[in-house]
């Protein structure tokens, strides 16, 4: 799939914040919630030097202007 390597490197950036050989449930949920938002904050050269959470919004503005025309 073309998506491969996107989601690979996407992995990459959540893997930052892990020490080797732990796991997910070595975290609090919060600290869960704060590596997301850095993760869909943090701006990808695929999305044009912009964040995930800047496309969606985006959209969802799109969405949004479309429903009240």
């Amino acid at each position: 799939s073309c998506d491969k390597g996107s989601v690979e490197r996407h992995n990459g950036l959540i893997w930052c914040f892990s020490l080797k050989g732990s796991g997910l449930d070595s975290y609090t949920a919060e600290e869960v919630f704060e590596i997301e938002l850095w993760c869909n904050r943090h701006p990808r050269k695929i999305l044009g030097c912009h964040s995930p959470e800047e496309i969606f919004s985006e959209g969802l503005d799109k969405i949004y202007s479309l429903g009240a025309a």
